[in-house]
């Protein structure tokens, strides 16, 4: 889960503050590296990578000041290749044709055997990334302009890509045929952008224009914006349900569909499908289960309270990089308020249980605080199975409900009671049809093997 920003100017205005700031806006996505890549004076490419938060990573007084008018940025959350800086994007590289820069949201499922194929090639890798493997694709086909190197490499891929790059002078946005990953079109006067969510559109000022289709690659020069579709028919497609779940800003619109509205209507199924008589209130685990938690209020009549307060200068425990910090994050970030929860029945609606450390360091947290009972109540199905697409959890071992029952994993918790959202409740409220939405991590529906093929070079 990554996010990535890109902006193209045909009248040569300066671009990179404005990704800098898309970047900022997506810091959800990703926090253990930020990178801008943009085209250089020269003819060329520069970039700035730099591990942490962006404004750490990337100083936008610096940015604001060079003359770029094609820019892309990233924002990382480690899946394939780990943290180290040199995983971190934008990838640069120059071939005989043209010079690229490339940065992906997603994971490539058939990486491992197209990097094979290439190094028996003779390539050279710098990263464990399995984004490197579209440049040494592109690269392998001098004898073709950039753009058709680059179509007939992405049809290659198999997996998750959303990709925001520069090739030459022109900035391209690429989404894969089964649309797992989101990405945005929009625009300001004359300026172009592309962003993993609408809501960095917001932050620089920018209209939505549209979604890019799954399938569609989009190309902005200095003659304007054309559009490409790949020769790729899957039989179905697989957006992600968990970008609504928890992943996207509540403030961003996916497929049409309101982020926040769906995470309201979660919580109102989830009060039918799990009511709490007698509760006291309803609250949320801040930040990723308070609407769904409105929700629940909302539809089952009792209180909604912000029992549990969340420190903003902490980043998200989920997508931290290590156990340790992970259970160290849960400590700093959120602290419940004894006044309001001493001696009452609680309903703490969460919007997942993935590893379930959160979820039980917070329950037993909340009950040191003096309440009488505490329910848990999820706004997603069980997540039983490993992500391919994007998502850290590349192991069912790791993933608290397919090691346990739901009794099991209720007594592990600690919690009074325990019940989850359906599946069939989860497609509804998200309002798109079903067999356009991925739900692998619960359902463990993957994309068929028929569609994995061999690839060719």
């Amino acid at each position: 889960m990554c996010g990535v920003f890109g902006a193209f100017s045909p009248d040569g205005k300066k671009v990179l503050e404005d990704v800098y700031l898309g970047l900022y806006a997506l810091q959800h996505r990703g926090q253990e590296a930020a990178g801008v890549a943009w085209t250089n004076a020269a003819g060329g490419i520069s970039s700035h990578k730099g591990s942490g938060l962006v404004h750490l990573a990337l100083d936008q007084g610096d940015l604001a000041l060079i003359e770029s008018s094609c820019a892309i940025g990233h924002v990382r959350y480690s899946t394939t290749g780990g943290s180290e800086l040199s995983n971190a994007q934008p990838l640069t590289a120059s071939t005989s044709k043209s010079a690229l820069a490339v940065a992906h949201n997603g994971n490539l499922t058939n990486a491992r055997g197209l990097k094979l194929l290439l190094e028996n090639r003779g390539a050279i890798f710098h990263s464990s990334t399995d984004t490197e493997v579209l440049l040494h694709l592109i690269a392998h086909q001098p004898h073709k302009q950039p753009i058709d190197a680059l179509l007939d490499s992405l049809v290659r891929l198999r997996g998750a890509y959303s990709i925001a790059m520069i090739m030459g002078d022109r900035l391209i946005a690429a989404r894969d045929p089964w649309g797992f990953r989101p990405l945005v079109l929009g625009r300001r006067d004359n300026i172009h952008y592309v962003s993993s969510e609408t809501c960095a559109l917001n932050l620089v000022g920018a209209a939505t224009v549209r979604e890019i289709e799954p399938g569609e690659v989009v190309i902005i020069g200095n003659e304007g914006l054309s559009s490409i579709r790949l020769p790729v028919e899957p039989k179905r497609r697989f957006g992600c349900a968990f970008e609504f779940v928890y992943f996207a800003r509540p403030d961003s619109v996916i497929s049409g569909r309101s982020v926040y509205a769906v995470r309201k209507e979660l919580g109102r199924r989830l009060a039918r499908r799990a009511p709490c008589p007698g509760a006291s209130f309803a609250t949320g685990m801040p930040d990723s289960g308070t609407i769904a938690s409105l929700g629940y209020a909302e539809e089952s009549g009792i209180p909604y309270e912000q029992s549990v307060v969340r420190n903003r200068y902490v980043g998200r425990t989920f997508i931290e990089p290590t156990n340790r910090v992970r259970h160290l994050g849960v400590r700093i970030k959120l602290n419940p308020i004894t006044e309001v929860i001493n001696g009452k029945t609680v309903v703490v609606v969460d919007d997942s249980i993935v590893r379930g450390t959160t979820c039980q360091r917070m329950i037993s947290m909340i009950k040191s605080c003096g309440a009488s009972q505490v329910h848990v109540r999820i706004s997603s199905p069980p997540v039983r199975f490993p992500c391919y697409y994007g998502i850290d959890t590349p192991t069912r071992v790791e993933l608290a409900a397919a090691r346990m029952n739901l009794r099991q994993l209720e007594q592990e918790v600690g919690a009074n009671s325990l019940a989850y959202l359906t599946e069939e409740d989860l497609v509804e409220a998200i309002g798109l049809p079903g067999n356009t939405i991925c739900t692998a991590c619960f359902s463990g529906d993957y994309m068929e093997g028929g569609e994995e093929f061999e690839p060719q070079l």
